[in-house]
């Protein structure tokens, strides 16, 4: 692989590793190292590159990898809001609308905070990045029927936990 065909089947995913690290870490700056370390194994891996058929998802498992790498190294757990990772604007919106939108994300993102990891991963890559199940039993080495579980769950204990703030205003 020249260095040509790595910008254009590479560098095009740097955002959502970068976001899919910073969830999994919590620190921009952590986020960054780990995405430089995946594009260095993966340009210093790059002879076997030609064999790969989803680039986008084996470096989405790299990420995952070196993150929980790190966090074991460090022990410590993600736990920052989703707000931090996404920016939600709309300039359509009223300042009212908007001021709820910010709330109701970070609902979200405390209450996934709260999932075990196996659910927030599937749900992140799922309902934040827009991965397919296939993509996501690929990147994270699962079945098929566990990320369905998983997500099937996750989404449950969010909505639910979302429904009685929203009813009972806490």
């Amino acid at each position: 692989m020249n260095l040509e065909t790595f910008q254009n089947r590479v560098f095009p995913v740097k955002n959502k590793l970068f976001r899919f690290a910073f969830r999994l870490l919590g620190s921009h700056e952590e986020a960054k190292d780990v995405v430089q370390e995946v594009f260095i194994k993966v340009w210093n891996g790059r002879e076997q590159l030609e064999e790969i058929q989803n680039m986008e998802a084996w470096c989405m498992r790299i990420t995952k990898n070196l993150s929980l790498d790190r966090l074991r190294q460090q022990q410590r757990r993600p736990t920052d809001s989703i707000e931090k990772g996404l920016h939600v604007q709309n300039e359509t919106q009223s300042p009212h609308d908007t001021a709820e939108m910010t709330e109701s994300m970070k609902h979200v993102g405390e209450l996934m905070a709260l999932l075990p990891e196996r659910q927030r991963q599937v749900m992140h890559l799922r309902d934040i990045e827009g991965y397919s199940y296939n993509e996501i039993v690929e990147i994270l080495e699962i079945d098929m029927s566990q990320v369905k579980v998983n997500l099937f769950r996750a989404r449950n204990a969010v909505r639910e936990r979302l429904q009685k703030i929203n009813a009972y205003g806490l």
